[in-house]
């Protein structure tokens, strides 16, 4: 089944983990071999020749650039001048990308369409293009409100005000605050424009303020269910309801310590932790039964993520075994129907609104 995965931090893995994309997995982690600089040295999960075996063929691709104030401990840029850099070199890794034919980006329905028409025949090259749809994890690298035109003009086309920690537009996970005049003024402009809002990572404050003001499109790319994993990274029900009512889409993530209770960074094992695609289905069940249907949930797997194989569900080698999901949704009672929902067609319903 064609699958859509609606986060994934490529160009962060190109351009800060040094990993050349292009190879299979197994030759990336061969690459790492004796390097200790990362903790998911020799773990990564993610390739384009995987996306492509997984038949994953659209992705959300990020652009990160934190900006952390004197006395953060977060890692991050000194400036928001810096991390705007940041997400410049990393815009020019999907150009050199799109030069050598491994991707295209998608701005128009018209690209989609022929994109999928590309995908859906069987008998081309394995070697098809990934496609990929552009998102701002973050929105501190926006020096102004004039850069947020300068990304949409290049192709931006969804953006997540918050990250980790305190944010220059919002608060994000494990900080709290309420949604700021610049952030006010950020999603004022991203609603002129049309611009998909990223609910992922805002904190429970500044959440409900965006609900409250934003009429665009919204989604959350990559966020469980705070019911089955009790953080404030995870979406509480009425969180979960209140995205319901605007016709968002949840993305359900690979993260393990957001997947089951309890999780050591560093310390866990999945198979002990029992942390499987099962526990994935888990939280898309969760938000289907609020729902009572299957046109909110979706996959936003952020593998390699800042992580790799020490952290994420013990029956992946790699993401192109996320191609079983289909079979594990359809043992639960759900029907083909269903499952396209959820591995593709919630996340084009919202990308048709805006491209």
């Amino acid at each position: 089944m064609f699958i859509i995965d609606a986060h994934l931090d490529l160009s962060m893995n190109a351009m800060e983990w040094n990993r050349d994309l292009r190879l299979p997995v197994h030759a990336i982690r061969e690459r790492e071999n004796g390097m200790t600089d990362k903790p998911d040295r020799r773990k990564g999960t993610v390739s384009l020749p995987a996306l492509r075996k997984g038949n994953i063929g659209l992705v959300v691709a990020t652009q990160i650039g934190r900006y952390v104030a004197p006395g953060s401990t977060l890692s991050g840029w000194h400036s928001p001048e810096q991390a705007w850099a940041q997400t410049q070199g990393q815009l020019q890794w999907y150009r050199a990308m799109e030069e050598a034919g491994e991707m295209v980006q998608l701005i128009t329905n018209e690209q989609l369409d022929q994109h999928l028409q590309l995908w859906n025949n069987d008998e081309l090259s394995e070697k098809k293009p990934v496609g990929y749809v552009l998102s701002l994890e973050g929105a501190d690298s926006l020096i102004t409100l004039d850069h947020l035109h300068r990304a949409y003009a290049y192709g931006l086309r969804a953006v997540g005000p918050a990250h980790y920690g305190p944010g220059r537009y919002a608060h994000g996970t494990n900080a709290s605050a309420r949604l700021n005049e610049m952030g006010r003024s950020l999603i004022s402009e991203m609603e002129k424009l049309n611009m998909i809002l990223d609910a992922t990572h805002l904190c429970d404050e500044a959440f409900w303020d965006v609900m409250e003001l934003y009429n665009g499109p919204v989604w959350a790319s990559h966020n469980n269910c705070r019911t089955l994993v009790d953080h404030n990274r995870q979406f509480s029900d009425e969180m979960i309801k209140t995205l319901i009512q605007k016709d968002a889409v949840i993305g359900g993530a690979l993260d393990a310590w957001m997947m089951v209770p309890n999780w050591q960074k560093g310390i866990s094992d999945a198979k002990q932790m029992n942390c499987s695609l099962e526990t994935m289905i888990d939280h898309l069940d969760h938000i289907c039964q609020i729902a009572g249907n299957t046109l909110h949930a979706g996959i936003g797997t952020d593998l390699d993520g800042a992580y790799g194989k020490e952290q994420c569900p013990w029956d992946i080698d790699s993401i192109a075994d996320i191609q079983v999901l289909p079979k594990k949704l359809m043992k639960r009672g759900y029907s083909q129907e269903d499952c396209e929902n959820i591995l593709h067609k919630n996340w084009l319903r919202v990308l048709r609104r805006v491209l």
